[in-house]
Order: C-alpha cells, then structure tokens, then sequence
C-alpha cells in the first residue's frame, strides 16, 4: 500500500443469505430440514476496490441497498468480507446508524464509557472529555436513563459525539445528518469544517448532496453493489442526479 494511501479495498464482495421464512416450530422446523431453497442470497457488495488517501474527504452515494452501509461496517469490523482484501493504515473511529454497538439496557452515561473504551481510550481519557461529549449530544437531561428510551436522534447524537471526541486518525460517517435537528446538522457541518482544516481521513455516507458539494474532496457512487464511477463531487452529484431521474422516469 501506498505511504499516503490510508485505506486499500481490492475485490471486495459481501453476500447476505436471507431466509425466505420464520421456522416457529420444532415440527417446521423438522420438515424445513428436508425442503430446498429456504433462502435466498442478497450480494450487498460485488467486486468493489477503491482507496482513500491521507487527509481525504471521501463521500459515497447511492440509493438505498446499494451496499453504502454495508461497505462502511466492513470497514469498522462489524462484518467481515466474504473474499478481497483490506488494508488500513490508521486507527477508525465509526459513526454507524443509530449508535450501533450502544446498548439499550444501559444508561447514556454508561454507553459512553463502554463505546469508548472499545474505540481505545482509558477510563482517564473519558473522564476528562465526558462532559464535553455529553454537551456536545444535547442530551444532558437524559444521560443517565436507559438508551431503550432514548429517540433515534438522541442515540444519534451521542454516538456522533462519542465519535468525533476519540481523536481517531479515520472517521467513517454514516447518515450522521439523518437526526432531523437543524441546530445539530449546524453543529455537524462545524465539525467537518474543523475536520478538513485539520487534515482529518473522513469516509461519509450520506444522501444529502449538498453536503457532498462543499465538504467532499472525491465522491464514489454505489449502485446495485457495484463501483459505477468516482471523481469530481460536482460532476458525481450530477451524474447520480440523472441516474436518479432515469430510474424513476
């Protein structure tokens, strides 16, 4: 791998078995042991390899169920690929949906001591930035109940905030803006301005084109698991814009 090329993907592919039907019996489930054809196979990736150089804001478009998500939680280890090969120079820190990894049992406070922890910071580290993590999230009321309770934009926002606050060398971003807040989607684009002014690696999935627009150094677009094209932001926003339009004509 290249000396400033962070992150390598070559011939990548993830493919999903989904069941075609719930077994919800010892007797199905004993004739279902006898019958062919109880899944089928979803490739959520095919063939894909791109690389990511240091201090590169990277976005990554595509439709729903083009493989985004999927390429993204490869990247932090929550899966494995079925073949290709990965390399990754520099320690990640992941915004993935809806605080994936959080859990639900747990109070706030709680999560952020545990989700940090398993980013690799000690016990010290997050003491010292927990309360700039927790103002940050806009939850503070709330820090101490149970996750389960909180909305899909509070969990949001304080995995976003456990994110930014590890000081990783590569942030993976994950619809970080999906949390219908204005006042937090302003906070948001603070951080990648301060993201680029630094020389941040950020990967960002996201459908808002905008965003792609003024942030992104490079814009990759996904469709139907596949690496279509990647460039220019302005002239990729364009062509996904008309991809778009033709699927939907």
């Amino acid at each position: 791998m290249k000396t400033d090329t962070v992150i390598s993907v070559k011939n990548l592919y993830k493919t999903f078995r989904i069941p075609h039907k719930k077994i919800d019996s010892m007797r199905k489930a004993f004739v279902n042991g006898f019958s062919r054809n109880t899944h089928e196979e979803f490739k959520a990736l095919d063939d894909v390899s791109f690389e990511v150089k240091k201090g590169e804001f990277l976005g990554i478009i595509g439709r729903n169920g083009s493989g985004k998500s999927t390429l993204l939680k490869i990247l932090a280890g929550v899966y494995s690929g079925d073949s290709g090969e990965i390399n990754i120079n520099g320690r990640i820190s992941p915004f993935l949906e809806l605080g994936i990894g959080f859990n639900p049992e747990l109070s706030g406070r709680d999560n952020v001591y545990m989700n940090a922890t398993v980013l690799g910071l000690s016990k010290r580290d997050i003491d010292q930035r927990f309360d700039s993590i927790v103002d940050f999230s806009e939850i503070k009321r709330f820090i101490d109940q149970q996750v389960k309770n909180y909305s899909s934009g509070m969990k949001s926002r304080l995995a976003f905030s456990v994110a930014i606050h590890v000081n990783r060398d590569i942030l993976l971003m994950d619809e970080v803006l999906a949390v219908g807040d204005i006042s937090f989607e302003d906070k948001c684009y603070g951080v990648f301005k301060e993201f680029k002014k630094t020389g941040k690696t950020v990967i960002l999935v996201t459908h808002a084109m905008d965003v792609v627009d003024e942030f992104c150094d490079r814009v990759l677009i996904l469709d139907r698991s596949r690496i279509v094209n990647g460039g220019n932001p302005e002239q990729m926003v364009k062509q996904y814009s008309q991809m778009f339009h033709l699927v939907n004509s």
